[in-house]
């Protein structure tokens, strides 16, 4: 069985975190409660009471590594611990140990997007749900960092506190529309990375301009030998998908270019779906502002393909197998915390490949399997 120090091994940056709680009020440590939050988040617990129950039922096998000097703690213990812990130092310490994990090296796409938490909602903020930021490693299938922001509009200023947290030299950094800022790409270059924002369609002068630019060229005008091209087409539940990408550095016309760090080229896809079934097709199209430096289409689609993992490979994961849109802590920090509990979940069973099952069996195992809850959390065991 794992040891006092494999646990400090595993979780190193959070075992010194500071305790919020009075020293006279303290019955049991805060790394027991961690310990057993986490695990209890790998093994399909999801909201306090079942974090006391979870933890009385393994209580034997839990002594064997953790302290417990008076017991497993109780529901309210664990919700006065989460509500009370400093997010920004619990997010700090989550970024610190997530650094320890990825590899380094090579190119990687950073995907940056928000997620309610429908069901945690928040009194002292108007009676909003919780609002999250988050930045996903798109190549690692890891969970880089999140932020909460007071309100989904708030996610301008929100990613950019996020983005310096972080490290992102040698990444390209991917958003949404709402994320085509100008402070999102200063800090985006400051931090030695790369960028590729979606345009807005209420930026309706640059929409505009940068779609009147490619409309110019399929027309016949001159791209001065700037431009490149690629194509797909894939097969995905039943439907043909078909993406046309346009990449260029032609932009000395664009009259706000200075006014954008780093922007060195545009990009446009072309997305046609068509249902076999039906025969329908839907078609969109997108612009985006890139610090690429040099026109390659295929490169500017792949990177435009990476950011919807974010949505696919985390936010839809939390869903339906975290249920994070009924999660209901709500009392203090308590939201922000313990989503954090979550991605460090999330990081350890993706990261666990010799069982190729889904994220939700994976979790089912952790919770019938000692040994094998054991190799997700990156000690032992024999699975």
């Amino acid at each position: 069985m794992p040891t006092q120090d494999d646990i400090v091994g595993a979780f190193g940056p959070f075992v010194s975190m500071d305790d919020p709680r009075s020293p006279l009020g303290r019955r049991h440590k805060l790394l027991d409660i961690i310990v057993i939050a986490l695990c209890g988040a790998i093994c399909g617990v999801d909201n306090a009471e079942e974090l006391e129950e979870f933890g009385e039922a393994k209580e034997v096998w839990f002594r064997t590594f953790l302290e417990l000097p008076h017991g497993i703690p109780s529901q309210d213990t664990f919700l006065r611990v989460f509500a009370a812990l400093d997010p920004q130092e619990f997010r700090t310490r989550f970024v610190a140990w997530v650094e320890s994990l990825r590899e380094h090296g090579c190119e990687r796409v950073v995907a940056v997007d928000g997620k309610s938490i429908r069901a945690a909602i928040d009194a002292a903020r108007g009676g909003l749900c919780v609002h999250m930021v988050n930045a996903w490693l798109c190549e690692e299938g890891l969970v880089l960092g999140s932020l909460r922001t007071a309100a989904k509009s708030n996610e301008i200023t929100a990613v950019p506190e996020l983005l310096r947290l972080l490290n992102i030299k040698g990444c390209t950094v991917t958003t949404d529309a709402m994320g085509c800022q100008r402070e999102i790409a200063r800090t985006i270059v400051a931090g030695g990375g790369d960028y590729m924002l979606q345009v807005a369609d209420n930026q309706k002068t640059m929409h505009k301009d940068i779609a009147d630019y490619f409309d110019y060229v399929e027309k016949g005008g001159d791209a001065q030998g700037k431009m490149s091209r690629h194509e797909t087409v894939d097969s995905d539940h039943g439907r043909v998908e078909e993406r046309r990408y346009q990449h260029t550095t032609d932009i000395d016309w664009f009259q706000d270019r200075a006014k954008w760090a780093g922007l060195a080229s545009f990009a446009k896809v072309v997305a046609r779906r068509t249902d076999p079934t039906t025969n329908k097709t839907s078609e969109e199209t997108r612009y985006y502002i890139s610090s690429y430096g040099t026109p390659n289409a295929e490169r500017a689609g792949k990177t435009i393909r990476h950011h919807w993992g974010v949505e696919n490979q985390l936010h839809w994961v939390l869903d339906m197998a975290f249920s994070e849109d009924r999660s209901r802590w709500r009392t203090g920090n308590a939201a922000e915390n313990f989503a954090i509990v979550r991605h460090v979940a999330i990081n350890l069973i993706k990261r666990e490949t010799s069982k190729k099952k889904g994220v939700l069996t994976k979790r089912k195992r952790c919770g019938w399997d000692h040994d094998y809850l054991l190799k997700v959390i990156g000690l032992h065991g024999d699975a």
